[in-house]
Order: structure tokens, then C-alpha cells, then sequence
């Protein structure tokens, strides 16, 4: 930034390019300071400032800190909740991290033509086209124009109807925000329900002091048991449980595909590597040498994929009702599938020694690693074996099973060698390497929590990985020279506001973040590999996470930044996701391969309007997952209040502390009034909370003792409190800094007031989780909040 000088007051669009400038760095000081603004232009300044971020057009970034906000992407989920000074509707995102500050606002076009579906009022959410205003000085960020209203504003809860003796009841929320904040349910108002039952509320009448009341609208099932718990999340998201009878009429109706337009594949020895409990088999794979003298040390690849466009034809029932899903939704005690049974475990499953339809693509990969050719085929095949991950690997690591123990040589192997091959070609990629363990919940037979577990990550895993990459490079590859619309999977590179606060962060550890040039994976893994085996490795895994984009379905291709690739789509699980039916449905309209093709009318931009819905439909499923693992954990601890627990800080914000246990990756809250009897400054560059009067810092990724305090199964939340001296940021101010790679110390970092520090490490994240937003800029001074201040 420049020296002081004179000048002329600025007007808005000045201050919105300096801001665009410097995002996250400046405020109202930075820009007195620039205008040469005196004491007496503090007053208009900060009024056209508040101006601009009450429009959405710019948002807090720090402490006295503004930025742009941040991008959108051009298809999005929004709820419309007001109307500006002109009478225009205004909606927010539907979905939008806090950590990203205030939510950017999106002013509502309305056309003088409004197409059935498409008109929208206060309250409604709405899928919307966003693209940036042309006048941004004065009003939103953003222009949105509806392409579909998805759900009419209703002023309804969600909860479970709790009995009372003399009748009627409570309603408990099922929403975390309104934990601790029930209703009440006259006898009258109860339409019925019985204790335990899931229930639709309409609000009659909220309170100042006291209960509000509310009126059972719908009766959605009964909670009676845990194995129910998953129903929460799917009403809560709208997730489609029943498929159109049309749909089930369609299904059952399919006859399994025959040799007819179809190479026979019956002999090729394609095997199945699935998880044990997989109902669904939708790839099998089989690997050989090159015989080709001019591919010497090279191999020949093959992955089959369930010709799924065979029977879930264009604009049928059942291709209606997957498009609406989306994707199929797991859950620890129940699967949501996007197609019905009979096609998805029956006649799409590639079963052992049953003769399948399946649109396959054969590979020649060089010995280097590189794909040199490939070529798509319509066939008819047999899978010769279903393993499960852990048996192939065995099998490879001299314990073969009665199954296993014939295929060893002639296909598991191959299967092997190839993989260490194709591996070389990943290496040279450099695709970005988080180390974020998944966990996994296993349930008794009543459906309660029995254990979570980190299943081991196998050779067998990263092999059955890298064969489904190279085949869906081979898709979208294919499908570009012939020049037809796909929908890509995209993954955009980090933002540079993103960037600049990992740098930032980065600094406090004192590690550097190699710039110049384009951004590359590589440069993320240099950090990684500077901190393996180090107790900040868990802390930098997070942060680099939470650095990065979100992954997303487009119908133009920015390329995948995670993976490392320029061209990438979805081709290997049509079964259970909607994108890769897409991809299939093109390939054979493209190759002439017969039935199920991509209609003519299938454009870019009919494609983008579905590669949006897809989007949401899989952030719904991966939210509604999420939400049903705390609630069942939630259930798992109820009975363990007292109980203390080690685990990490997974998230800090003003309003607390988040921490995950480390033996069930259960999350939880410490409020920051509970810290202590002192203030606590809230430091974003440090992610970080640090007391005013002894110094001591509480940062993501400490590892600390709780004791449950709360729990809360319905809404999936528990309540921690610190015990004193638990973590390690509070041994390390009394003894020092431990150290980190080639012996520098870590962690510790200077405080405003006291210079004292804390220490890292943070939570293992699952590779599902898609990146946090973090806020940034240069270190400022840090919040200060107040005990019991803020929101989660």
C-alpha cells in the first residue's frame, strides 16, 4: 500500500478496487490512510463502507478487516429472505460456511416472461443462474435469475413428538441450531402422533418468554428405534424414498441384456474388488501384459463398467426419478439408492458367473505410466470372481483364501503388476496427497452404535482407484474429440484471498509456501511432506484442506486441480450416481453403440442445468450422511455424561471451541464462556483462541481432555468442557515449544498482548469432507469475544 497523500474523497467504486486490491487486508484505517482521509472523514467513510457490505457487496474479513465476498459459482441453491429498497427480491446461499464471513447477496431478476416453476416470493429456495452485477458499486454482488422453485416457504419445524402424561406433548427439533428450544403441542394440535414419531410442525405461536406452540402437520415415521435415526436426515433434506410406481413398473419389467450389438467379453477374467458389505457391483477390472514390441514393460488395462443405459432409458420413469435423486445416499444403517433394487442389485450388478451388459474401455498403458491408447466397447461379461479389498490384499500378501488361491497368478498378479506401473504415471502427476483417514461406524444388530473404526487404506484400494481415474480420463477424453456435450467432474484451484491465508498460516509454523508460476498439487505436497510424522502433520493436513475448492459437476471443463488433471468426468459408478449415466448415455450416442444414446436435445446448456441439480443432490447426501453419524453418536454417548475423553480442536470461532474425540470422531462444542475466568481473543490467522491475561492459546489441532457435559441425540450435538491442563498448548506455555521438521520449533507464536504460544496437530478429516472456507489476510489484531458471545 502507498504513503499517505491528499486526494479527493473516494467515491464507491474506488474504494471497491482498492478493496479488490488488497482482499482481506484492508479496512477502515488502510483506506484513511491511503485518501489522506482526516479524523473528521472517518464518520462518511464508514458509512459508505457499512453501505456497500448491507448490499452483499462486500463482507468482513478479520477483525476491522472487509473483502469482496467471496465467488459463487454460476449455478447455486439459494433462499430468498427480503427485498431491497426497490421492492427486488434478495436471496443468500443456501449453503454458506460462517468461517467465509457474512453471506453474499444476490439480487433476483425478474423477467417480464416468468416460465411455470419460476416464480419465486419471500421464503422460497430456488435454484438460480448467478452471474456477477454490472453495478456493483451501488447494489449486490450478484444477479440471480430462478430456474426452479424447489420449495415454497413454509414456517415449519421438524422434530420428534415427546408424550406428555396428561396429553399432547413437545416437539424436540431436530436442528442443532434449535436445540434446548422446544414446543409445545396441545392435545388438539396433535394429529395423532405418538411418542418417538418424527413430525412436520407448523408454527401457530412463538413467545418472548415461555414455549412456543406449534400444530402436527405430518406424521413421518416413528423413532422408536436407532435404526430409524436415519430418517431425521432424509426428511430433514427432502432425499426421495419412494420410488414413482411408474419407475417400479419400468424396473420390473427389464429383461437382462443380451449378445445382441454386443462384443462377448464371457471369457475375459474381469474380477470385482468391493467393500465386504457392497450390495451393488458396478465395476470389475483385468490387467495383462503388452505382447506389442514397441510397448515393451507396458500392459494392457480393462475396466467393465454395468451398462446401466441399457435399462434406464432417456426421459423414462426411471431415468425421472434417478435425475431427481441425484445419487444413491449411504447411511450407517441403510442405503437411499438412486435406482430400484431390481436394477441396481439385480440386472446392473455384475454378480460372479452371470453373463452382464457392461460398456467397457480398454487401456494400453506405457511401462512409464502413461496411457498411450484407448478404446470403448459395448460387451456382454462374466465376472470370474467377487472379492472384497481386504481378501484380494491378503491373497497378494501370501495368505490366499479357497477364492483367491486360483486367481493368484493369472489374474491377481497382473492385476498387481499393472497397478505398480500406473502407478509411476500417478507419481509423475503429483495429484494432491491429503492424508485424511475415513471413519467408519459399525452398528450392533439393533442398529445402535457398536464401534467406529479407520479401516487400513490397502494397495487393493489405490489400485481399484487409479484403474476408475484412468477410465474416466479416457470418457471425457473420448467424448471431447468427438465433440459431444459431458458433464465434467471440475475441481477449481484454490482462491488467491484462500492462499494468502494459508501463506499467513503457514508462517506461524515457520514453514514457507513456494510461489511463482501456476498453482500445482505439488506445491501443497511439498508443505505435507516438510511436516510427515510431525505432530503438526494432522494441524497442516487440515488447514491445506480447508484451503482447497469444492469439487462439483459442470458442463464446462476447468480441469480437476486435486487430481492434477485437464480433462475429468464421472464414468465409473452409474449405478449410484446420476453424472456417470450421463457420460455413458454420450459415449454410446458418440460411438454408434446402439440403444440408451444422449437425445440430440441434450445440449451444453440443457447439461448445465443438470450438472447443477446433481451438485446439490450430492452436497445434500454428503450433509444428510454426516448429520445421521453425530445423531447416532449422539445416542451412542447420552448415557456417558461425566465421562472424560481425549480428542482434538477440529474448529475455532469466536463462539468456542470445536473438538473431535478421537476414539468415535464424535464433534462437540466448549463454549468459550467455559475456558475460564478471562477474556479470549480470537485469532483467525492462528486458528486460534488466546486469554488476554495468561497468554495461553487453545489452537486447531491441539490435542485435548473433555468431559462431556450434554447430549443432545435428536440434533446429533454434545457439549465439552476443557479439563484444566489437557492440552498440549497449555503444556507448551509452561515448557516451550516442541519441535518440528529439521528441528525448528513449531507452534509457537506470538500473541498480541503476550508473545506466548501454543502448539498443532489437528483432526483426521474424511476425504469426503470438502473444503472448508477460511478467512485471512496478513495477521491482524485478534477478536476479542466476550464469554458466552457468538455463534457456532
Amino acid at each position: 500500500m502507498s504513503k499517505p497523500r491528499d486526494a479527493k474523497f473516494p467515491d464507491k467504486a474506488t474504494l471497491l478496487a482498492f478493496i479488490r486490491a488488497h482482499p482481506g487486508k484492508v479496512g477502515t484505517r488502510e483506506i484513511a490512510r491511503e485518501y489522506g482521509l482526516k479524523n473528521a472523514d472517518r464518520a462518511e467513510l464508514k458509512r459508505m463502507l457499512r453501505e456497500l457490505s448491507d448490499a452483499g457487496t462486500i463482507r468482513k474479513s478479520g477483525r476491522r478487516k472487509v473483502a469482496e465476498p467471496a465467488a459463487l459459482p454460476p449455478t447455486l441453491l439459494a433462499d430468498i429472505t427480503s427485498r431491497d429498497a426497490d421492492g427486488e427480491l434478495i436471496a443468500v446461499p443456501s449453503e454458506w460456511d460462517e468461517q467465509d464471513g457474512d453471506a453474499p447477496k444476490i439480487r433476483i431478476h425478474t423477467p417480464r416472461r416468468i416460465k411455470p416453476g419460476t416464480a419465486a416470493g419471500l421464503g422460497d429456495r430456488a435454484l438460480l443462474h448467478v452471474e456477477p452485477s454490472e453495478n456493483r458499486d451501488e447494489g449486490p454482488a450478484y444477479v440471480g435469475r430462478v430456474i426452479r422453485v424447489l420449495d415454497r416457504g413454509r414456517a415449519r419445524l421438524l422434530g420428534i413428538f415427546r408424550a406428555l402424561p396428561d396429553g399432547g406433548g413437545r416437539l424436540v427439533p431436530v436442528d442443532k441450531k434449535q436445540a434446548g428450544r422446544e414446543l409445545n403441542i396441545s392435545a388438539h394440535d396433535a394429529g395423532g402422533a405418538q411418542d418417538g414419531d418424527l413430525v412436520s410442525v407448523e408454527l401457530i405461536r412463538t413467545r418472548a418468554y415461555g414455549l412456543g406452540s406449534g400444530r402436527v402437520k405430518e406424521r413421518l415415521g416413528s423413532l422408536a428405534t436407532e435404526k430409524a435415526v436415519s430418517l431425521i436426515a432424509i426428511h430433514t433434506h427432502d432425499i426421495p424414498q419412494e420410488f414413482s410406481p411408474a419407475a417400479i413398473r419400468e424396473a420390473e419389467a427389464a429383461e437382462p441384456a443380451t449378445l445382441r450389438g454386443r462384443e462377448d467379453w464371457r471369457e475375459l477374467p474381469l474380477v470385482t474388488i468391493d467393500p465386504p458389505d457392497a450390495k451393488d457391483h458396478d465395476d470389475a477390472v483385468y490387467a495383462e501384459p503388452d505382447e506389442d514390441p514397441d510397448n515393451k514393460g507396458g500392459v494392457i488395462v480393462y475396466v467393465a463398467i454395468a451398462d446401466v443405459a441399457y435399462y434406464v432409458r432417456p426421459d423414462s420413469a426411471l431415468d425421472r426419478d434417478a435425475l431427481r435423486r441425484g445419487n444413491s445416499v449411504y447411511f450407517p444403517d441403510r442405503v437411499v439408492p438412486m435406482l430400484p433394487e431390481r436394477i441396481s442389485n439385480d440386472l446392473c450388478s455384475l454378480k460372479p458367473n452371470e453373463p452382464r451388459g457392461a460398456l467397457a474401455v480398454r487401456m494400453v498403458i506405457g511401462a512409464d505410466g502413461r496411457k498411450r491408447s484407448h478404446t470403448f466397447h459395448r460387451v456382454l461379461m462374466r465376472s470370474a470372481a467377487k472379492l472384497n479389498y481386504a481378501q484380494a490384499q491378503a491373497a497378494i500378501d501370501g495368505h490366499p483364501d479357497d477364492v483367491t488361491g486360483p486367481l493368484l497368478e493369472t489374474i491377481l498378479k497382473p492385476l498387481y503388476d499393472a497397478y505398480a506401473i500406473v502407478k509411476r504415471g500417478r507419481d509423475e502427476r503429483d495429484p494432491l496427497d491429503l492424508d485424511l483417514p475415513e471413519r467408519k461406524i459399525v452398528l450392533k444388530p439393533d442398529g445402535t452404535v457398536d464401534r467406529v473404526i479407520v479401516p487400513e487404506r490397502l494397495d487393493a484400494h489405490r489400485l481399484i482407484e487409479e484403474f476408475m481415474i484412468l477410465a474416466n480420463v479416457a470418457a471425457a477424453e473420448m467424448l471431447e474429440k468427438k465433440a459431444l456435450p459431458l458433464i465434467y467432474r471440475v475441481h477449481d484451484e484454490p482462491t488467491v484471498e484462500k492462499v494468502h491465508n494459508l501463506i499467513d498460516f503457514l508462517k506461524t509454523l515457520d514453514l514457507s509456501f513456494a510461489k511463482g508460476g501456476a498453482l500445482r498439487p505439488a506445491q501443497f505436497n511439498r508443505i505435507l511432506a516438510m511436516v510427515k510424522g510431525e505432530d503438526a502433520e494432522p494441524l497442516v493436513n487440515e488447514v491445506v484442506l480447508r484451503s482447497q475448492a469444492q469439487a462439483e459437476y459442470s458442463s464446462e471443463n476447468y480441469g480437476h486441480f486435486g487430481l492434477n488433471l485437464r480433462r475429468y468426468a464421472h464414468f465409473t459408478s452409474p449405478i449410484r450416481r446420476y453424472a456417470d449415466l450421463v457420460v455413458h448415455r454420450a459415449l454410446i450416442r458418440a460411438l454408434d453403440l446402439g440403444d440408451g444414446a444422449l437425445p440430440q436435445t441434450e445440449t451444453v446448456e440443457t447439461l448445465a442445468e443438470v450438472a447443477a441439480q446433481i451438485s446439490l443432490t450430492e452436497r445434500r447426501a454428503m450433509k444428510a450422511e454426516r448429520e445421521t453419524v453425530d445423531r447416532l453418536i449422539a445416542h451412542h454417548l447420552a448415557d456417558r455424561i461425566g465421562a472424560t475423553f481425549q480428542g482434538r480442536i477440529s474448529g475455532v470461532t469466536k463462539a468456542g471451541l470445536f473438538v473431535k474425540l478421537a476414539d468415535t470422531g464424535a464433534d462437540g462444542l466448549i463454549p468459550v464462556r467455559t475456558l475460564g475466568a478471562e477474556y479470549y481473543n480470537y485469532d483467525e490467522t492462528r486458528h486460534a483462541l488466546i486469554g488476554t491475561r495468561s497468554g495461553v492459546m487453545h489452537r486447531l489441532g491441539d490435542v485435548v481432555d473433555v468431559r462431556l457435559v450434554e447430549a443432545a441425540p435428536v440434533a446429533g450435538a454434545l457439549r465439552f468442557e476443557l479439563i484444566a491442563g489437557g492440552s498440549i498448548a497449555e503444556r507448551q506455555h509452561r515448557k516451550g515449544p516442541h519441535k518440528g521438521p529439521k528441528g525448528k520449533a513449531i507452534g509457537r507464536a506470538k500473541t498480541a498482548k503476550t508473545g506466548k504460544g501454543g502448539g498443532p496437530a489437528a483432526p483426521a478429516k474424511s476425504s469426503k469432507t470438502k473444503g472448508r472456507n477460511n478467512k485471512g489476510g496478513k495477521p491482524a489484531k485478534p477478536k476479542k469475544t466476550k464469554p458466552g458471545k457468538g455463534k457456532r
